[in-house]
């Protein structure tokens, strides 16, 4: 395909896409190639099509293969090291270049993926993740210590629920890169920091979703014994319900996300306003009850009293003599 000459200065978006996409599927060796890679973002839409990334250290491809063509196909999971045969193609809403893969197989264990499970064997044998070295979080903090980006979505959402839920504590964050090949000593001195804060009760650390590349900080051996070294109580709230990271393993808890983390370490000050009205409630009737019970038990008595005063009994025999 040949890219006309416009008539104005410029070409619109779509005259370069098809361009790009007509010159990938014009050449025969991109139609016809094997690629290797390490699976990543894997996900299975409704329609049945798989949707997935293969990457290695310097690069990321999109992937695509559809139900009908998968017949067969082993089945992919995030971490796993495969060949991918299928042809390249643009995507056009996205402009991403993408493989039609119609044949996998299965290599083995990702890199990435092996580096996870050698490093989590190795804390583990540490002892690093021993139930026993859990403490429990404070009910009611004070202070709270938050380790994230600055600029977080996952940031406002800890501190939008800690305001609803619970206003009286004070939030202290630590700001931090919480991607990429700076991120981990970022992530450390963040701790370091708020450990060295005399008031702080609870440390939150958090990260909004992503791909195992965007939270690989999470899976560092120095952010991992920062974490198990850290005086005060930590909770991770990092990426959604699905992801799991090393600092997962080590903290003191694990809530699947920042929302969750925050409403974890943080009672909710409506609830409890309703619980203390309700046994303020419960409190006053039986109060009441319970003087009802000695006025009349106090009538009762002050009754039979009368009855045996001398002067009652005096008045009584004269009335029996009548």
């Amino acid at each position: 395909m040949e890219l006309v000459q416009p008539t104005t200065a410029f070409y619109d978006v779509s005259q370069v896409v098809r361009y790009v996409r007509a010159t990938l599927e014009d050449d025969d060796q991109l139609q016809d190639l094997w690629v290797r890679g390490e699976v990543s973002q894997f996900t299975q839409a409704a329609s049945g099509h798989w949707y997935f990334n293969l990457k290695d250290e310097e690069a990321l491809l999109h992937c695509v293969a559809y139900r009908q063509s998968r017949g067969g196909m082993t089945r992919l999971a995030t971490g796993k090291d495969i060949l991918a045969h299928g042809r390249l193609t643009v995507y056009p809403q996205r402009g991403d270049v993408q493989l039609i893969v119609d044949q996998v197989e299965d290599v083995g264990i990702g890199a990435l993926y092996q580096r996870f499970e050698q490093l989590k064997d190795e804390l583990a044998r540490m002892g690093l993740f021993d139930p026993e070295r859990k403490r429990p979080l404070p009910i009611s903090p004070a202070v709270i210590g938050i380790v994230t980006s600055a600029n977080a979505a996952a940031l406002r959402d800890i501190v939008r629920t800690l305001r609803g839920r619970w206003p009286l504590a004070s939030v202290l964050v630590a700001p931090t890169l919480v991607q990429g090949n700076d991120a981990p000593a970022g992530i450390v001195r963040a701790l370091g920091w708020l450990n060295a804060q005399p008031d702080v009760e609870v440390i939150i650390i958090a990260r909004g979703g992503g791909s195992i590349e965007d939270l690989w900080a999470f899976n560092d051996r120095a952010v991992a014994l920062a974490i198990a070294d850290s005086r005060i109580p930590t909770i991770t709230g990092i990426g959604h319900e699905t992801d799991f990271t090393i600092a997962d393993f080590v903290a003191d808890l694990r809530a699947p996300t920042p929302t969750a983390a925050a409403v974890a370490i943080s009672p909710d000050i409506m609830g409890l306003r309703a619980l203390i009205a309700d046994a303020r409630q419960r409190l006053t009737s039986s109060a009441h009850d319970r003087l009802d019970a000695q006025r009349a038990g106090l009538e009762d008595l002050s009754h039979r009293l009368g009855r045996e005063h001398p002067r009652a009994r005096h008045l009584r025999a004269r009335q029996d003599l009548a």
